[in-house]
Order: C-alpha cells, then structure tokens, then sequence
C-alpha cells in the first residue's frame, strides 16, 4: 500500500501522560491514547512491560497510518460501509441506553429477595364500571373503611370476605400464597418486601383500583421446580356427583401409579391438560406466582425427584403431579448469577425505574429548555387538525410555535401534531390517548432520540467504542483492497517483482495469515471457538473483541506464524493457541 509522505515524530516517554506520543499529518496521538490501548490488548499484569510496550507501537503506528490513508480516500463515506457502521451503532448503543447506576441497584435489590419467599395476604377494590382512575371517591371511601377495620384489630380473612371483590376470596380468604421477586409487578413486590411478618400495608392505588397486602411469614426461597401433572378437569357448574364421579378416576389412576404403571403413558391417556399430556405431562420449569397458590403449594412439598403428590383439587380440577427436577435459588453473588438476574431486570417493568432516571440525567445533559406554550391553546389547536377542522380565530399557537429545544434542535407545534396522527391511539385498542399523554410521549421520545443520535458528544466511553470499530472496520477494508485483494489478483506483478528482486529477498516457506494477538489465554479460547464454528465470519466475531485483541496480516514466512508448522499448514488453517507464559497473552493466525 502507498501511503503519502507523514511526518511522524516519536515521544518515547518513561512516564506515560497527556504529552503527544507520536503525530502524523494533523493528527496526534497521546501517550494516555497509546496506553489504553496497549491496555486493552494485555489487560494482565506483564513481565518487561517497556519492551513490550516499544514492540507493540509499531503496530499501533502501522494500524493508525492505514486507517488514516482509508480516510483520505473516502472509504469512510462509501454507502456500504456508512450502512455496516450504522447497523453496528445500532447494536452497540442498547448497552449504553440504561442508568448503569440505577440498573446494577435493581439487579442488587432483585438478587437479595431472591433469597427468601414471602406469604402474601391481599384485599382488592376495583374501580366500579364507569369509574374511572381519576374520578375513584367511591373506591377510594371503600378501601379507607377495609383500612380502618384492620387498624382497629379486626382479622384480615373477615376484612378480606367483607370487602374485597377478588373473585378467589370466598375460597381463599385473599391468601395468595407464597410469592418471590418478579411474582408480581415491581410496584406490589415493593410494598410485600417492605412490610414486616405480620403486618399490613397501607392502602396502595394502582390503575386498577387499591390494594392492602400483608406479610403473612416469610421462609427461605425454595427456587424453580419441574414436574409432571395429570389433570382430571372439573368443568365449570359440575354438581356434587359428577366432582365424585371425577374424584373417583382421580383416585384410580393414583392407585395404578402406586403400583408401578407409568405415569407419562396414564398422561397421555387421561390428563385434560391439552398442552402437558402431549409431552407425557411434562410441564415447563416454574417459580413462585405463576400457577394457582394450592398447585404450587403440593409441588414444592415434594421431596424429592420421582416423588408423586395424591390427588389434590384447584379451581381447574383434581391434579397428580411428579417432580421431576428442583433448582435451588443461587445463593452466590457472582457475576454469573447477577448476570441472569440483570436479564429478568430488563425483561421486567422495574428496569423503567432506571429508564427514568437515565431520561431525567437526559434532559439536564441536553440542556432541555420548555417554552412558555398555553397549553389549553395548545391542545384546543391540536384537536381542530386533528379532527381535519379548522382552528378557532385568535388561538396564538401555530404550527410553527416553538414547543421546547433539546441540544441544538428546536421542536415546534408541527412537530407534535405529525407525532400525534401516528401515535394517538392506545396499542391496547382501547381508543384515543388522552392529549396530556400524547405531549409528555412526544417530548420523551423527541428527548430520548436526539441523545441517541448524538451520543458520543454525551458519552465518552460510548465514543471510544465506536472509534474503535470504525477504525477497525476501515483498517480492514484499506487492506482488503490494497493488500489481500491485490495478493490474489496481480500474479503476474508478483511474478515480475519476485524476478527483479529474488536475489533481495528470499523467504523461507511462508503463507499469508492473519494473525490474533490476545491480552489473555481465555480470550483466545473464546474467540478462536467461535472461528472454528465459522471462520468466514471472524471480522464480525472481532468486534465483539475490540478492547481485547489486535491483529497484524501479512504474508509471513511459517516459523513466524504462531502455532503454525509446515507439514500441517494450508489454506483455512486455524492455528493452535500459543500462550505467552510471562504475561498470560496469547496468540494464533488463520
């Protein structure tokens, strides 16, 4: 590859600081840039440091000046590589959309009431037909006399059966049964783990209407269960002999199984579990708050794999149920263990707390600024477009009114309106949203899409990450076209050159490699794993390793390759791992 002439000055400091380590053309390159990331690529602690440190800035150097090169020609502006380079910010900017702050709190939070199982008690008043969130007096009188009665020492189940419109409450007098973290949506699972063994809560309002739970006991978290079930079904109305009838089969197939028959055939053949009894009665493993409290209760007491619970009835029927396998709930605080717990976190509705969060930093980084808008004019302008009328005389909003700014940009009222005809009903079809709700949904996604269509500018860690693939896609690209391409093609220059020079340069056997240099011996194991499964996908296998590997291809004679040996080396090849035993690096060509 040609490059243009660069001045390049080397600064080779004992001290590593802010001071220029090397420029070329108008660029500079500090010795703080230079060691994060020699950093990266020997994360380990290594032996002869200064040496390894000198060796490994001429690589940095050469990858700096082909990616410069790459630039002047434009290759950065190229359609294919602009729509790769936009794909891959798509993908990296998830990992940065999130309050790290806030998240890791929930996923603490999440894991320490993982450890125990709370007996839950509840009373629920739902709003009346016609009643709506807002207008709630008359719930709100209600659960205020349920409230009054329990602070007064009256019991809970005679509260429960009294006031509250749960359906199941004649049955189970509000008991809920056992619940864990994620049983329940995060704003009830707040309330529950707060209150005390044997207390109550206050009355909470939710959408829905109000709620009083109690803490009835507490134990320690039994975990995940896997069983197999057979369910004789009662249908609903049935009377008194047909439930006998149904209790009597229940009974007999209990009594085969006690007697060796085996239970996935009986499944097959009797259980009314149309999903189970096709798998022989196998059900899906499951936790806590997911089937009815009495179901969960038998299973969980099964005290071991094989054992087979008598019948026993539900609202569903009467049910036979195996245990199969138990998980005990992780008790570690690992990285693997909070790992899985941050997946349910993002999956969960707790993560919005950490969404807020994020977005409230959002407006004070973006200098959000409110304008000084009527919002009763505002609204009574909406509506008229929207309603394809014409907007009363004398209303001083326009379409072109100013609304708010947000960084550089200025959002107006025709901003809104355009938002609003796309996003003004509700997903769940319960019709129109109501305007208030519509304006805070337009500034909070108008916010949160410029800070994420200018979010290097906001976050620096973000910014290096994305400089770091782009140079890396544009160092791949400039060899691709200069170097590889030009080694497969252009045999009859090779041939040439090799003739006008052979008495310059003679090489031992050799091949033309890539080879992965690693900062440690687990990253090469993963990475090359990954390379066998699919060797012609490593360039975007690489960027899953930016931090943590550089390259270096050429062509290079065979006892130069790591892990190479002539006998074995040919096309497609993916040399063994060849470790470094002073740093723990490690290093292997393809």
């Amino acid at each position: 590859m040609k490059l243009p002439s660069l001045l390049i000055t080397l600064l080779i400091a004992t001290s590593l600081s802010a001071q220029t380590l090397f420029s070329y053309a108008d660029k500079n390159v500090s010795a703080n840039e230079y060691k994060k990331a020699f950093n990266k690529v020997y994360p380990a602690p290594v032996t002869d440091k200064a040496k390894k440190m000198r060796a490994y800035l001429d690589l940095y150097i050469n990858s700096k000046l082909k990616i410069h090169e790459a630039t002047i020609r434009g290759y950065d502006s190229l359609p294919g590589f602009v729509e790769e380079y936009t794909s891959l910010r798509n993908q990296v900017i998830e990992n940065y959309m999130n309050d790290t702050e806030s998240l890791n709190a929930l996923v603490s939070e999440a894991f320490t009431r993982s450890q125990k199982d709370i007996k839950v008690q509840h009373i629920f008043i739902p709003y009346y037909s016609g009643v709506n969130y807002s207008d709630s007096a008359v719930v709100k009188l209600k659960i205020q006399e349920a409230y009054m009665e329990l602070q007064s020492g009256k019991n809970f189940d005679d509260v429960a059966l009294k006031y509250s419109a749960d359906p199941s409450v004649t049955q189970n007098k509000g008991n809920l049964g056992y619940i864990t973290v994620f049983s329940l949506p995060y704003q009830f699972e707040n309330i529950i783990y707060k209150l005390a063994p044997g207390k109550f809560s206050a009355p909470f309002r939710s959408k829905s209407g109000y709620h009083i739970f109690k803490n009835l006991g507490e134990r320690k978290a039994v975990g995940r269960i896997k069983v197999s079930q057979i369910l004789i079904a009662v249908p609903p109305g049935s009377d008194s002999t047909a439930k006998k009838q149904l209790a009597l089969l229940a009974d007999s197939i209990y009594t085969r199984l006690q007697k060796g028959d085996d239970f996935g055939k009986l499944a097959t053949a009797f259980s009314n579990d149309v999903v189970s009894s096709a798998s022989n009665g196998s059900m899906p493993e499951f936790g806590l708050g997911t089937f009815d409290p009495a179901f969960e209760a038998v299973a969980f007491s099964l005290s071991k794999n094989g054992a087979i619970s008598k019948p026993f009835l539900t609202n569903h029927g009467y049910h036979i149920i195996k245990r199969t396998s138990l998980t005990p709930p992780n008790t570690v605080k690992n990285k693997k263990n909070l790992d899985l717990i941050r997946s349910l976190v993002e999956k969960d509705g707790r993560v919005n707390v950490a969404k807020d969060k994020l977005y409230s930093k959002i407006l004070a980084q973006t200098h959000y600024k409110q304008f000084n808008v009527d919002q009763a004019m505002l609204q009574m302008y909406i509506d008229s477009v929207m309603a394809s009328k014409t907007p009363p005389p004398g209303n001083p909003v326009n379409k072109s009114t100013a609304l708010f700014s947000v960084g550089v940009s200025t959002m107006i009222v025709n901003d809104l309106l355009t938002y609003s005809i796309s996003n003004r009903y509700k997903t769940d079809g319960s019709g129109a949203k109501p305007f208030n709700e519509l304006n805070e949904e337009f500034k909070r996604n108008s916010v949160m899409e410029y800070y994420r269509a200018h979010l290097e500018e906001y976050d620096e860690d973000f910014n290096m990450q994305m400089k770091e693939l782009k140079d890396g896609n544009l160092f791949f690209d400039i060899m691709m076209k200069e170097v590889w391409s030009k080694a497969q093609s252009d045999t009859a220059g090779q041939k040439a050159f090799f003739e006008q020079n052979k008495i310059r340069y003679k090489w031992n056997y050799s091949a033309d490699a890539v080879i992965f240099y690693c900062g440690d011996s687990t990253t090469a194991k993963s990475f090359r794993n990954l390379l066998v499964k699919d060797q012609s996908k490593w360039r975007s296998v690489l960027e899953n390793f930016s931090d943590k590997i550089t390259l270096d291809s050429s062509r290079f004679e065979i006892t130069k390759i790591p892990g190479a040996q002539k006998a074995t080396a040919k096309a497609g090849t993916i040399t063994k791992i060849v470790k470094n035993k002073d740093d723990n690096s490690a290093s292997f060509a393809l």
